[in-house]
């Protein structure tokens, strides 16, 4: 994992595509192996399920497979992570997926914070019963949970030939090696954002670095944090000098009483999943804890940046639930979005990283603007900065959620 980062800050807040999503960026095709480290360590950070390569996931339960009578699926998403034309509100590449293939998706937005997700579909899931989906996209740590338990179905990767387009340094991954289980839809960080025009006025700059700005008094009430507790926490860490990856218990509580405190004395406003973005744009925050992407979802009026301190890495993956009885429907579309055509299309929008060789290449012909973004294909100097939270054992992921929890105030 990467302990060393850089002194400067990467703050790259580049011209972008208006709008876009929740999150944003890894790795694409053409990183080296700075990068692909760095994927590598991801996986391992497979944190809740506890367990690396050492023991076979058990084998969900299935149900009889109707993709061959019902041209259907439910895809469960987090929001604002496809492509979207936006003037007419479609999604060309999934229009141009039922299109062609006669499969009707129905997608749904459900997704705004991987622990809120679980809470709503685990009863079903531990009572042996389908959840209505079948594909969800979650985070390394939640996906990893879900291998474990059983709650996920073994891929037949037979109908998914585009499966070999996954950059190598994502396969074999913590979690789930050898991706049996899952595979990655985008990459991206925990970044800091921020309203130029209100951190101006604030702050006299409308460049935000640190956390030391963050908690200045005079954005007092108007910040935000993430109330994914890895992404929170790790920021939090690394401000306080602490090596998120490798972290002790006393270290995690100086870091949540450091929470506490900006909680307590109303420096922070709210603690929230994907919507915080709305208040950002209604001006209710300022400044936040937030996903790189959603930045440049609000536009050229918001900044985006690493802290100095250093930021933390994430990869979302697709997975199909227990008892999804459309299984090969979802691994063809699956396999369509491993296109590198059809992978630089939607990262053209969202502008996070796509796991998939030749996106890079095919961006060319789609937005050559962004081929050198380096908020897309990152280069060392990002990478260098930021961190993959560390792998975790159920009981500590349980002592630590409680604690963040009580930080701020649930």
């Amino acid at each position: 994992m990467i302990s060393n980062r850089p002194e400067m800050v990467a703050a790259i807040a580049g011209t972008m595509r208006s709008t876009v999503s929740r999150r944003r960026l890894l790795q694409a095709a053409g990183i080296g192996g700075a990068a692909m480290a760095v994927a590598a360590c991801g996986g391992t950070g497979g944190d809740t399920a506890g367990s690396g390569s050492e023991s076979a996931a058990p084998v969900a339960a299935s149900a009889e497979d109707l993709s061959d009578t019902e041209k259907t699926l439910i895809w469960s998403n987090w929001i604002g992570y496809v492509d979207i034309n936006d003037e007419t509100g479609e999604r060309p590449s999934l229009d141009r997926f039922m299109a062609d293939t006669g499969i009707t998706v129905t997608y749904n937005e459900d997704i705004n914070d991987n622990s809120e997700f679980f809470a709503k579909v685990r009863t079903q899931l531990e009572q042996g019963q389908e959840i209505g989906r079948d594909i969800v996209t979650l985070t390394d740590w939640m996906a990893g949970l879900w291998i474990q338990s059983g709650f996920v179905q073994k891929l037949d990767k037979a109908n998914i030939p585009n499966f070999s387009n996954m950059i190598a340094s994502y396969l074999d991954v913590g979690f789930d090696p050898g991706r049996e289980y899952s595979m990655p839809w985008q990459s991206g960080f925990g970044a800091l954002g921020w309203n130029k025009s209100a951190l101006k006025d604030a702050l006299g700059t409308d460049t935000l670095v640190s956390l030391d700005q963050l908690f200045d008094p005079a954005l007092k009430g108007k910040i935000s944090v993430l109330s994914e507790m890895r992404d929170t926490m790790g920021i939090m860490l690394a401000w306080l000098g602490f090596d998120p990856t490798n972290f002790t218990d006393d270290q995690f509580g100086q870091a949540i009483e450091a929470l506490t405190q900006q909680v307590d004395n109303g420096q922070i406003r709210q603690v929230a999943g994907n919507e915080y973005v709305a208040a950002m744009e209604s001006g209710d925050v300022t400044a936040v804890i937030g996903w790189s992407g959603d930045m440049f979802q609000l536009g050229d009026a918001f900044g985006v940046a690493l802290p100095e301190s250093g930021g933390t890495l994430w990869t979302d993956n697709m997975m199909i639930p227990a008892l999804a009885s459309h299984k090969k429907n979802a691994e063809a579309i699956m396999n369509y979005y491993y296109d590198p055509a059809v992978a630089a299309e939607v990262a053209a929008y969202v502008q996070y990283v796509s796991p998939i060789k030749g996106a890079k290449e095919a961006m060319a012909k789609i937005d050559p603007a962004l081929v050198d973004n380096p908020w897309i294909f990152p280069d060392d100097a990002i990478l260098g900065n930021s961190y993959v939270f560390m792998s975790l054992t159920p009981e500590q992921d349980a002592t630590y959620q409680r604690a963040f929890q009580k930080a701020i105030g649930n």
